[in-house]
């Protein structure tokens, strides 16, 4: 197959080579504006934030030497020298985080049902009605806007300290971020089941029910299974308040100086994130195929 060029002339080449350096002048010219912008506004953020280059500058050696600390047993030896002494609490650490753990699914639980229960009305397509659909979004904006730890603060007020106020806290947070992620997920939906659906004369219940759920229920299991895996932080965190959890025992050992069992509570956390985070990957796999997670 012959493929023939045209032939322009030199002067209209000139004038197209022209063009082309202008617009891509425009195109950088408009970029360095951009880069200047969002410079000047880092500035400005940073001189109202207070942010002191010079002070963690100068301070950034605390940090690093807290962390030398926690590696060291009361021996002065290194804390992998003696796991023993080390993890010398490691069955009480483990009840604490087990409690930490079924408070977050419990609280998980409460959220996603919740979530599922309010996300269909704050669906732009889906939302039977415009002041219903933004009565909802008010409400989940609040629950997702107010920081889980201050919700764990008021509840530990309430309820006294334990693990009550932290499954309130994530279950009401939980709401808020998953109601945000299902309703988004139901607003990109395929419309046309929908209206096939809405066609035969059945109820609004009946079209989520046959049109909507196949198309979301894999989205919002996933959506739930990562908030679990973000909730076992935030319950790690909500110790610090008094809301149950192996956040209380952290806290304790902050507190009195216990430095190595710093370490050994902040290296339990962590590995135990690491295993949710590999499971759900891999129930994710399981249930809709590598596929669908790509």
């Amino acid at each position: 197959m012959t493929v023939s060029l045209s032939s322009y002339p030199p002067q209209q080449i000139a004038v197209l080579e022209a063009a082309y350096d202008a617009a891509v002048a425009r195109k950088r010219l408009r970029f360095a504006a951009g880069l200047v912008v969002f410079v000047a506004l880092l500035i400005v953020a940073s001189l109202g934030a207070e942010v002191a280059p010079k002070t963690f500058v100068e301070k950034i050696g605390n940090f690093v030497g807290y962390f030398d600390r926690i590696l060291n047993l009361d021996t002065g030896s290194r804390v992998w020298t003696d796991p023993a002494e080390w993890f010398w609490g490691w069955q009480k650490w483990l009840k604490l985080l087990a409690e930490t753990l079924l408070l977050s699914y419990v609280g998980t639980t409460i959220g996603a049902v919740g979530a599922f229960g309010l996300n269909f009305f704050a669906a732009t397509n889906l939302s039977p009605h415009p002041g219903l659909r933004f009565v909802v979004r008010r409400v989940m904006e609040f629950c997702r806007t107010v920081p889980s730890i201050v919700f764990a603060l008021i509840f530990v007020i309430a309820f006294g300290l334990g693990p009550m106020a932290g499954i309130l806290a994530i279950a009401i947070h939980s709401i808020g971020a998953l109601g945000k992620l299902y309703s988004e997920q139901a607003e990109n939906i395929d419309m046309k089941p929908l209206e096939g659906v809405r066609s035969t004369g059945a109820s609004w219940m009946s079209s989520i029910r046959f049109a909507v759920l196949p198309q979301v229920m894999p989205g919002f299991a996933s959506y739930t299974l990562l908030r679990f895996e973000i909730n076992v932080r935030e319950a790690s965190v909500m110790g610090f308040v008094g809301a149950g959890g192996i956040g209380q025992e952290l806290v304790v050992a902050v507190r009195k100086f216990f430095y190595s069992d710093v370490s050994a509570i902040l290296l339990m956390i962590i590995v135990t994130v690491f295993i949710i985070d590999i499971l759900t990957g891999w129930l994710r796999g399981r249930l809709f195929g590598v596929e669908q997670r790509v």
